[in-house]
């Protein structure tokens, strides 16, 4: 889906089309309603806080604004854009849609993410061309959103492929397309290869995926590992035989928060833990609400100096119940030292499996524990 969160959006305020908008405010960023009836939205030069960037339209991405960057920094290049608070009950709504329109014309799909699926396409009739354009208007009729679709070999190429032509784009490639079409290509547009794998390429010669593709198999296992070093080889030459699975269980489901402001666990203790409650409320009702209970929760803390901790549990059951993952998350707070300042707070549950009964119990709010 193109720039989906921020499409959405724009659904609901077509007035703000054609304008740099960015999603990632706090509830408090909501557009006020004035007496006409218009709306006065919060422009990003007034924002003072934490918070990150979730997504944002492409007249903002054109000033260098991005998923993750953080707002404060967004406003020293676009401070003009328009700052909207994310609505994830809203995604969840249109993401279901699209899915929906997408298996009424292609229904073998691997889920990947609210904004991002797989298809096979390999067992339908008729031209690709075709296929691929009843896909794109199933999805615009049903949501009133575009999407962007890349039609290739395999898994690997199409993750490529549909980012090639944003938005509303369509990529047919074929293998012997790659050298012109995917060489060219920075070695990061590659799913699989993070900041510091393009850093340590970047330090050995190798930023385009053609040097990749030059770069012997060995090489690249001495600097990279057997593994990865053959992993990357493959995949610069666009080599991919995984199969799109249409049924998958997820490994963990997690929330986590970064502070307006950095957090002392003694003088700000009421609030740290009530935000504890509601991330383990909202992790307890993720599970419920995917049908999972877990057996392993863990925290994580980021301090004030950016250091990054993490401590889990292993319960004797597994627990879908808010009550119980809360008590979880406490005694992994009990492990950890809470005497310096906190920037950011997560809950995550793992070691999951299928739950038949789902309890609604919600948390106490209790103390967040301090260790001594």
């Amino acid at each position: 889906m193109d720039a989906f969160y921020a499409s959405v959006e724009l659904l609901r305020y077509p007035e703000l089309r054609g304008l740099p908008v960015v999603i990632g405010g706090g509830a408090d960023q909501q557009p006020a309603v004035l007496e006409d009836g218009s709306r006065q939205f919060l422009h990003l030069r007034n924002y003072v806080g934490r918070g990150v960037i979730t997504t944002a339209t492409y007249e903002a991405r054109v000033f260098g604004v991005s998923s993750g960057m953080g707002l404060m920094k967004a406003a020293q290049l676009v401070p003009h854009a328009i700052l909207l608070p994310a609505d994830f009950q809203a995604y969840r709504h249109y993401s279901r849609l699209f899915k929906a329109a997408v298996a009424g014309v292609a229904p073998e799909i691997e889920d990947h993410g609210i904004d991002e699926i797989y298809i096979d396409l390999s067992e339908l009739p008729g031209d690709t061309l075709t296929i691929a354009q009843h896909i794109k208007q199933a999805v615009r009729q049903n949501t009133g959103l575009s999407c962007s679709i890349g039609v290739t070999p395999n898994k690997l190429l199409s993750k490529i492929c549909s980012d090639l032509e944003k938005p509303d784009g369509l990529t047919i490639l074929e293998l012997a397309d790659i050298p012109a079409r995917i060489w060219p290509l920075p070695v990061r547009k590659i799913s699989g290869i993070g900041p510091k794998a393009n850093q340590k390429l970047a330090a050995l010669g190798i930023t385009t995926i053609s040097q990749l593709a030059r770069a012997e198999t060995g090489f690249l296992q001495a600097h990279f590992g057997r593994s990865y070093g053959q992993w990357l080889h493959k995949a610069a030459h666009g080599v991919d035989d995984r199969p799109v699975v249409t049924e998958s269980e997820p490994r963990s489901l997690s929330r986590e928060t970064t502070f307006e402001r950095d957090l002392h666990p003694r003088h700000d203790r009421h609030i740290l833990s009530k935000i504890l409650t509601d991330l383990c409320a909202d992790v307890a009702n993720d599970l419920r609400r995917k049908g999972y209970a877990s057996r392993t929760i863990s925290i994580k803390l980021r301090y004030d100096d950016f250091r990054t901790v993490t401590r889990n549990i292993t319960l004797s059951s597994p627990t879908a119940n808010a009550a119980a993952v809360r008590r979880a998350a406490e005694d992994c707070l009990r492990r950890v030292s809470l005497k310096q300042k906190l920037r950011l707070l997560g809950v995550r549950a793992s070691t999951l499996s299928v739950n038949n009964l789902q309890s609604s119990s919600m948390p106490h709010q209790g103390e967040l524990p301090l260790a001594e």
